[in-house]
């Protein structure tokens, strides 16, 4: 198998490790030849020798910046470190005619190990291994079974105390738990693994970053709950009351008997924690959080192209896929490359399509088939606990229910996201994507469709279904004959915020952080095991002569696969929609997702330095399809953010009650606005309870929450019209709530320009710098020649006595030459950037500042 080989010298060697099978090793190095070649076809941007930049005197804006980024200095990384990459050098694309501009101090360290990756990885793509036309490239010989593997290899042991290279900084500057309050080294994480995984962690960083203030004004949010439920909470209290001890109507049919409304005292005073005046505010807050997230976002991802040298990023040419070559019969002719490549007609796609959307409505119809399950065992489940003869499990028997079914949900979930991975890789198979990008593109939107149905439907019943269609006592809408379950007086917010809690904590903070820490591990631990058992037959002075090199060591490492981040992505992306699609019902899901990142970004960074192979250095200039994602997220959490506060909480028609039906203005009398009356001689024989006596006393008359008529008024039982004045409030509140928010997170998108000030002035001085640069390099050279040719004239030519006071003298030319660079000189020096002032002093200055302010957006973590 092949491994490309990131040190400046060394030949290639071959390897052979006994056992039951023979795997060889294949060493590839690329000299420095290769590299200065493909690296100037490729123009890739390499450092240049820093020229003069003009050193602007300081204001007082950033003086008062330099003073206060100080204030982060305890969360920096240390000096030796940061020296690996910054300050930023000026960069040019590469060219071996200008070889002595570049700085080129030594040539073993002048390309860093992605850019030697890259290229090496490159010039494997395109190696032809046989005579057909398509056979080529190490992607078709993985394929093909003919190699086993092929991966950079690793600096060295990250636990080496001799050797200092990038892997050890990587591990005890960042993959170790107690750097979690240090800055990520983004640039040294780009460096050693390439851009697009730098990306990942650059994105995961800001986004932790980003959720410090949001988790903390939800703890606020959370602590006002708690505190104002004790003065401030009039319906509890009235639910809690003796005096106001209502009969309720039975929950189920025949088995349920009357009950009293204290019953659900500790659910109202619990659904004060989440259901109060606090709550909308923090909900507008979040809708504009999402937005400032993914506009701050876009500023530090160009901050990060520009640092990368990544702005003239453009996607490489992609071969078709090998599966699709190998599978594919027909051919068609590339009008670009004027090349035969394999080709699937549209129509034989459809079949494919069609074929693949069905299996993808039978998994959605799957997730959905599993919540409608859960919904009858909580109804089976709480009319069997409120029959209960234990008073405290009878008395809580909605809790006990919501909770089960809660645990039992999250595990229905878990197992369906190992079934759909299949399922979604398959049926991505099926349909023949001919790129990798096409795969992915296609991969990515069946997951995520699939786990969105997963993660989110039981959710969007709860908040948005249960207990809206249930008709009314003895009339009650049927399903499959069992009747629909009702939310509590105090409203379905409670389970609501259980159901979140319980799904967002059970699957982000324990399944998927244990399966990062144990899984690698676990593999790891199995391929040493395979190693030793393969070497039982020598003795343990032989096993300490052989050893293992490092390509050995980094082969029982786990390949990343091809699609290694993709689930790291989608395990962020699932959480960002906890963060914002519900966070009105459940304000403390920003700090589970910031308790949950800490130790996310600390478990990915152990595992990519400790137990994976170096992955193929992959390049990207941003986070890709997933931010487009994360837009659509941000724009559907305005939406459902409205809608919970309208319809699922109680603060529209606690509101419609204080503004219209209360005598004083206040929360006085709500409890009885809230429950209509039902005579219990209209129930139906199917409906009435066996045993009527249940409470001890005749019941006449039993409550139930809607708003509708009395038996005693003109049209019974039917809506009321408080009713309709609170519909009609809730439609009107989402309506203004929608376009309130809307116009702020526009106006926060035209408000924040896509590139900083500052940014835009850097890029504007590297571009003069730079071609002040080449055009002093071009003129030196020029002149260089002219002399060399003077020179040789000189020696060549007869000696001529008045040649010297001859009109035309050899002089003029060097004349010209001297007059025109100096009037060039004066030209350049005379362009200064309007903004320059902005940046710091010393070497790059150009840009310093811009690396300076760049941290303030890398993670805390």
């Amino acid at each position: 198998m092949p491994t490309l080989d990131n040190e400046s010298d060394g030949n290639g060697e071959n390897r052979q490790k006994e056992g039951s099978k023979k795997t060889y090793f294949v060493r590839i190095h690329a000299p420095w030849e290769v590299l200065t070649r493909h690296a100037e076809i490729s123009q890739v941007r390499m450092p240049i020798k820093s020229p003069a930049v003009p050193v602007p005197a300081q204001g007082v804006l950033q003086k008062v910046t330099a003073c206060l980024e100080r204030l982060l200095d305890p969360f920096r990384l240390p000096e030796e470190v940061e020296a690996r990459f910054k300050p930023k050098k000026f960069t040019c694309p590469f060219n071996r005619e200008r070889e002595t501009m570049f700085d080129i101090k030594e040539p073993a360290s002048f390309f860093r190990p992605h850019v030697r990756s890259r290229i090496a990885y490159s010039i494997l793509l395109r190696n032809k291994f046989g005579h057909g036309a398509t056979e080529f490239g190490i992607a078709k010989a993985l394929a093909l079974g003919m190699y086993d593997g092929a991966y950079p290899l690793h600096d060295g042991d990250y636990d080496d105390k001799a050797i200092d290279n990038d892997r050890k900084v990587l591990y005890h500057h960042w993959a170790r738990f107690s750097c979690f309050l240090r800055y990520q080294p983004v640039d040294l994480i780009r460096d050693y693994f390439g851009s697009k995984i730098g990306f990942y962690f650059a994105w995961l960083g800001f986004y932790t970053w980003m959720l410090f203030p949001a988790a903390i004004l939800g703890l606020v949010v959370f602590i006002y709950g708690i505190v104002t439920m004790w003065w401030e909470n009039q319906v509890s209290d009235e639910i809690c009351n003796d005096y106001f001890n209502l009969t309720m109507c039975p929950l189920c049919d025949k088995f349920c008997g009357y009950w009293s409304l204290g019953e659900s005292c500790q659910s109202a005073m619990a659904s004060h924690l989440f259901d109060n005046p606090a709550t909308v505010f923090f909900a507008i807050f979040m809708s504009l959080w999402s937005t400032m997230f993914l506009e701050l976002w876009k500023r530090r991802r160009h901050a990060l192209q520009y640092l990368w040298d990544l702005q003239t990023f453009r996607q490489e040419e992609e071969r078709p896929r090998p599966q699709f070559e190998a599978q594919v019969r027909h051919t068609k002719r590339n009008w670009i490359t004027q090349e035969d490549e394999p080709w699937l007609p549209f129509i034989y796609r459809i079949p494919r399509y069609m074929l693949s959307a069905v299996l993808v409505l039978f998994a959605i119809a799957l997730a959905v088939g599993a919540v409608f399950g859960v919904i009858m065992y909580r109804v089976s489940v709480q009319a069997s606990l409120a029959l209960n003869r234990n008073e405290l499990i009878a008395t809580n028997a909605n809790l006990v229910t919501t909770a089960t079914a809660a645990t039992i949900n999250l595990t229905i979930i878990l197992l369906l996201n190992m079934i759909y991975s299949h399922i979604a890789e398959y049926l991505t198979e099926l349909e023949q994507p001919r790129t990798e990008t096409e795969f992915d593109d296609s991969f990515t939107f069946k997951m995520f469709l699939l786990q969105f149905v997963n993660y989110y439907s039981a959710i969007f019943y709860i908040a948005f279904f249960k207990g809206r269609l249930i008709g009314r006592p003895g009339k009650y809408v049927y399903t499959l004959g069992y009747r629909q379950e009702e939310c509590s007086p105090s409203g379905c917010l409670v389970e609501l915020c259980m159901q979140l809690g319980i799904t967002m904590a059970g699957s982000q903070l324990v399944a998927n952080n244990l399966r990062e820490i144990f899984l690698p591990k676990i593999l790891v631990w199995l391929n040493f095991r395979w190693l030793i058992q393969a070497m039982a037959g020598k003795s343990e002075e032989e096993r300490k002569k052989t050893g293992l090199s490092r390509w050995e060591l980094d082969y029982l490492h786990v390949d990343i696969g091809p699609r290694g981040l993709f689930f790291e992505y989608l395990e962020m992306v699932i959480q960002f929609g906890f963060v914002s699609l519900f966070v009105a019902a459940f304000p403390l899901a920003p700090l589970l997702a910031l308790i949950n990142n800490i130790l996310e970004i600390r478990l990915d960074a152990q595992k990519f330095v400790c137990s994976l192979r170096r992955p193929m250095v992959g390049r990207a200039a941003d986070i890709g399809v997933w931010y487009y994602i994360l837009e659509a997220i941000s724009t559907i959490s305005v939406c459902t953010n409205a809608f919970v506060i309208a319809f699922t909480s109680e603060f529209i028609p606690r509101l419609v009650y204080t503004r219209v039906y209360s005598p004083d203005g206040s929360l006085n009398g709500y409890l009885n606005f809230s429950l209509s009356y039902f005579e219990v001689e209209d129930f139906s024989e199917k409906n009435t309870p066996r045993n009527p006596l249940h409470l001890g006393h005749n019941v006449t008359f039993c409550r139930y929450r809607d708003l509708r008529e009395p038996p005693w008024a003109e049209d019974p039982y039917e809506y009321s019209n408080a009713f309709w004045h609170v519909l009609a409030a809730r439609l009107a509140f989402v309506v203004v709530f929608q376009n309130i928010t809307f116009l702020l997170t526009r106006f926060l998108d035209l408000l924040i320009p896509d590139t900083s000030y500052d940014l835009q002035d850097a890029i504007k001085m590297e571009e003069q710098l730079v071609s002040r640069a080449i055009l002093d390099f071009e003129l030196q050279r020029t002149k260089q020649r002219q002399r060399h040719n003077r020179f040789r004239r000189q020696q060549t030519a007869p000696p001529d006595e008045d040649e010297e006071h001859s009109p035309t003298t050899p002089a003029t030319p060097d004349h010209h030459v001297d007059s025109w660079e100096a009037n060039l000189h004066k030209r350049v020096s005379g362009i200064s950037p309007s903004r320059s002032q902005g940046f710091g002093q010393g070497r790059g200055q150009g840009r310093g500042q811009v690396s300076g302010a760049s941290s303030d957006y890398e993670s805390t973590v």
